[in-house]
């Protein structure tokens, strides 16, 4: 089977999913080029999204569980004419790189869907995020992308609108990685944490004049007959 033949075609609609390519195939562009206004390139290895700038008549991208990461996002060419682009369950972790992107190269988007990625606080992809998390998220992407009509599962709304150009610039949500605690840990807290941990000082730790002992007692004292019992009588309970 050649590769023309993997790869499905009908009205204006171009699917190329599952194929393990890290690349967009050649064949494609120079088959379908002129003629798709739809591709489906989701379920792939993708690296670089070169090459997309050559199917002039795209309207819609679909690039899910391709493992994008920030870098080759930054590989997306100038796609004027796009209005929908499909970006879920891929490793996207910087917002505003991807909106910055957006910006300069899809003009025209009006859908975006990034569930799954770091940069979508979706309560079904992390347990870390709420509701407040994802509203945040929303207006402060509409400010970015005024030209959007749909976000993900749901479309926005006037109010939507209104609120994004009050608040959407002040919404940024900025979450620590664990790659900055482990630049910003000191050697001590790394020599803390590969030794077991001891309460006591060192001082107190190291004196061999130091004794316990451990055991069970014979006797249990239920207070009948401790100094402040002696006080209370039964009525003044």
């Amino acid at each position: 089977m050649n590769n023309l033949e993997v790869a499905s075609f009908q009205n204006g609609q171009l699917s190329y999913a599952s194929r393990d390519c890290e690349t967009i195939p050649v064949h494609l562009i120079e088959q379908f080029g002129q003629l798709a206004t739809r591709i489906d390139l989701s379920d792939n290895c993708l690296n670089s999204l070169s090459g997309l700038e050559k199917f002039s008549n795209l309207k819609e991208v679909v690039l899910d569980k391709n493992g994008l990461t920030d870098e080759a996002v930054n590989s997306l060419p100038i796609l004027p004419a796009v209005e929908t682009l499909s970006l879920n369950k891929n490793k996207i972790r910087d917002l505003d790189n991807l909106l910055g992107v957006i910006e300069s190269c899809i003009p025209n988007l009006t859908y975006l869907s990034l569930l799954g990625n770091e940069a979508c606080p979706d309560q079904l992809s992390s347990s870390d995020t709420d509701e407040d998390d994802y509203r945040r998220y929303r207006l402060y992407i509409l400010c970015h992308l005024p030209k959007l009509k749909f976000l993900d599962f749901s479309p926005f709304r006037e109010s939507d609108r209104k609120e994004a150009a009050l608040k959407g610039p002040f919404l940024k949500v900025v979450r620590p990685s664990m790659d900055h605690f482990k630049e910003n840990e000191s050697s001590e807290d790394r020599e803390g944490k590969a030794s077991d941990y001891k309460p006591l000082p060192n001082k107190l730790r190291d004196n061999p004049g130091n004794k316990a002992t451990f055991g069970k007692c014979r006797y249990v004292y239920y207070g009948r007959h401790s100094e402040g019992n002696r006080f209370i009588r039964n009525n003044d309970l």
